[in-house]
């Protein structure tokens, strides 16, 4: 059985950070695409960030500078390191992970950045 659970949302204000961790189980881990996706009420889910096998990110470039992706092969968990929050990025957080055909998500976090 397959599960990816995410954890580390939160509350936080603007200009604050949080650090958002995807445990995985059920997959080898070291084969798939690890990515993060978000939505926020009214809009589109939106890739955020992504981390290749071999350990190449990409980022929306509303994040940019902002953000970290990295994955722990060993513990089968991909992180997302979030500085320098906005409003904006409110939304819930969903990992992903992606081979070829096969995707899998989690059940996602709340990150909510209000003063």
């Amino acid at each position: 059985q397959v599960q990816l659970v995410e954890s580390g949302g939160g509350l936080v204000q603007p200009g604050g950070s949080l650090r958002l961790s995807c445990a995985t189980s059920g997959i080898i881990f070291s084969a798939y695409v690890m990515a993060w996706y978000r939505q926020a009420p009214g809009k589109q889910r939106e890739l955020v960030a992504q981390i290749t096998t071999g350990g190449s990110t990409n980022y929306a470039d509303s994040v940019k500078g902002r953000f970290t992706i990295s994955r722990d092969n060993a513990k089968n968990t991909v992180f997302l390191q979030m500085n320098s929050l906005k409003p904006e990025d409110t939304a819930i957080y969903f990992c992903k992970a992606g081979l070829r055909s096969q995707g899998y998500w989690g059940q996602g976090t709340q990150v909510t950045v209000s003063s």
